[in-house]
C-alpha cells in the first residue's frame, strides 16, 4: 500500500464514477488528498458548487451508511483537500501552487501515486506529475459531469438520482425541490444562465460550422485602481466584469473596445485621450473561457497615469461601474466574469 495517493478533478458535482476513484485511491493509499480545482471562480452554470460545498459533498459520502458509500464509511480522517484555485493562462503557476500545497501535507514524501483517467485532452494535467507513479483506472459507468448539471438545472430527479450518491442527491435535491418563490438567489441566477445559454447555442445548431465569436475589453487603470461594471444580463448576471463586448462587422477591434468602454462606463474621456494612454494589447483565447462558446477576446489596456479618477457611471449593458482598487481584484476574485481577473492579472502583474 502506498503512503498518498492524489486525485484531480473539478467535480461538480461528486457523482458516482469520482466515488469509484476515491474507493479505489482509498484502496491503494493510507491516505488520499483530493485536489478540487476552479477554486475562487463565480459560479457558473459550469461551476455551481465552491470548493466548500464539493468538499462537503465528499466528506458526506465518507460518514454516509447508505450502500453505494459503504466502503468509504469512517475514512473521513484519511482524505485531506487541496482547493486549487485556477491560472487559465500560466499551467506552470497552477502545477506549482498545488505541488506545494501537496508537499505541505506530505511532508516531502516520495511514495505518491496519481489516479486517475486520460479521457480526452481535458486530462492534460494528469501528465503534468512525471515525479509520482500513475494509476490508470479506466472509465467508470459513463457518467459525464455536465449531463448530471443538465439534469440539475433542469430540475430531473429521476434522471439525477441514479447518477449520484444519496448524500449528494439530498445536497441536489434541496435546490431542484424547493419552491419556485423559495428558491435561493443564486439557484435562481443559475437556472436563468442555464436557460440563456441553452437557447443561444440553440441559435447557432444550425450554423454550417462552429461559431467563433469575437469580442473586445477595456482594462483602464489610473491611480492604483482598475475600472469595472457590473453585468446587468446573462451569461454572468450580477458578476463583476471588464466594459466590453461583441466587435460590429464595420469597426476595428479599438475601435469597438472604445465604443464599448464608452457605452458602458460614460468615462468622461475624449477618443484622443485614452488612444493615447493605450500601453499595451493581448489576445485572450482559452478555448472553454466563455460559456457562449469559441469566443475570443481582444484586451486593450489604458494607463491613465495619477491623479483623480474620472467619473463614471453604468450604462448600456452594465448596470454600475466603479474604479476598483488593484488589491480588490484578487480579494474579489470569486465575483469575475469569466477570465476577466486573470485579464487584469495579465496586465497589472498582481497575482
Amino acid at each position: 500500500m502506498h503512503k498518498y495517493s492524489v486525485i484531480i478533478g473539478r467535480f461538480q458535482p461528486f457523482h458516482s464514477a469520482h466515488l469509484q476513484l476515491l474507493k479505489i485511491a482509498l484502496e491503494v493509499s493510507e491516505c488520499v488528498i483530493v485536489v478540487l480545482g476552479s477554486a475562487s471562480r463565480a459560479k457558473t452554470i459550469k461551476d455551481p458548487w465552491s470548493t466548500v460545498e464539493r468538499a462537503e459533498m465528499i466528506r458526506l459520502c465518507l460518514i454516509d451508511r447508505d450502500p453505494t458509500t459503504l466502503l468509504l464509511n469512517s475514512q473521513e480522517d484519511r482524505v485531506s483537500f487541496v482547493f486549487a484555485k485556477d491560472y487559465v493562462y500560466n499551467d506552470n503557476m497552477w502545477l506549482t501552487a498545488v505541488q506545494q500545497e501537496i508537499d505541505n501535507i506530505t511532508n516531502g514524501e516520495k511514495d505518491v501515486v496519481l489516479i486517475g483517467h486520460k479521457k480526452d485532452r481535458s486530462s492534460f494535467y494528469l501528465e503534468m506529475f512525471p515525479q509520482w507513479q500513475f494509476i490508470e483506472t479506466g472509465e467508470f459507468d459513463n457518467i459525464d459531469a455536465t449531463h448530471v448539471r443538465d439534469l440539475y438545472f433542469k430540475c430531473d430527479l429521476i434522471g439525477i438520482k441514479r447518477l449520484v450518491s444519496q448524500p449528494v442527491f439530498d445536497i441536489l435535491k434541496r435546490d431542484m425541490m424547493k419552491d419556485s418563490v423559495e428558491l435561493t438567489d443564486e439557484f435562481t441566477r443559475l437556472k436563468d444562465e442555464y436557460k440563456h445559454v441553452t437557447e443561444y447555442k440553440e441559435m447557432w445548431k444550425r450554423a454550417p460550422y462552429p461559431p467563433t465569436f469575437v469580442t473586445t475589453d477595456a482594462v483602464v487603470i489610473k491611480s492604483g485602481h482598475v475600472l469595472v461594471v457590473r453585468r446587468k444580463g446573462h451569461p454572468g448576471k450580477g458578476l463583476i466584469a471588464l466594459p466590453g463586448g461583441f466587435v460590429n462587422e464595420n469597426e476595428s477591434l479599438l475601435v469597438s473596445c472604445l465604443r464599448e468602454l464608452k457605452e458602458e462606463t460614460s468615462i468622461r474621456l475624449t477618443k484622443d485621450e485614452l488612444e493615447k494612454s493605450l500601453r499595451d494589447q493581448r489576445v485572450f483565447d482559452h478555448p472553454t473561457r466563455s460559456l457562449r462558446g469559441r469566443t475570443i477576446t481582444h484586451a486593450f489596456c489604458f494607463n491613465l497615469g495619477h491623479g483623480q479618477l474620472p467619473k463614471v457611471k453604468g450604462d448600456d449593458d452594465a448596470d454600475k461601474a466603479w474604479w476598483m482598487p488593484l488589491r480588490d481584484v484578487m480579494v474579489k476574485e470569486d465575483q469575475f466574469f469569466e477570465d476577466h481577473a486573470h485579464i487584469i492579472a495579465n496586465f497589472v502583474n498582481k497575482f
